[in-house]
C-alpha cells in the first residue's frame, strides 16, 4: 500500500535501554527511510511490572514519524533489532499537524518511492 496522503502520518514511541542504542535505531530507521525523523528523548524514568517484580528504570524514549504504509516493515524492524525481550512499539494516528511537515513525512519514507 503506497499513499501520498499527509493523513496516513502516523506517530510511533519505543523506549530504548541507553543514548547509544537509541542513536543506532534512530539511525537504522531514517537510513532504510522507514521513518523521516526520529527524536530521542533521554531521561525517562520507566516504572513498569516485569516477572511479578516492579522495576524502575532509565530510559530514552523514540519519538518515531512515518506513515501507514510504512509501519509494517518499521514494527518489524524495531522488533528484529530491540535489545528488550518485549519492546513498547505503539503508533498512534496523527489527526492534524502543519501540512507542509505532513508531506514531508511522506516525502521522505518508503512509502512514497516507487
Amino acid at each position: 500500500m503506497r499513499s501520498n496522503d499527509p493523513s496516513d502520518v502516523r506517530l510511533v514511541l519505543v523506549n530504548m535501554p541507553d543514548p547509544d542504542s537509541a542513536r543506532t535505531m534512530a539511525h537504522l530507521l531514517v537510513t532504510q527511510r522507514l521513518a523521516a525523523c526520529v527524536n530521542l528523548l533521554p531521561g525517562v524514568t520507566s516504572v513498569y511490572r516485569w516477572n511479578d517484580v516492579v522495576e524502575c528504570a532509565e530510559e530514552v524514549t523514540l519519538l518515531i514519524k512515518t506513515t501507514a504504509a510504512t509501519w509494517p516493515a518499521l514494527e518489524r524492524q524495531v522488533r528484529q533489532s530491540h535489545p528488550y525481550d518485549v519492546p513498547e512499539i505503539l503508533q498512534l494516528p496523527v489527526s492534524a499537524g502543519y501540512a507542509p511537515y505532513l508531506s514531508w513525512v511522506v516525502s521522505e519514507t518508503i512509502s512514497s518511492q516507487p
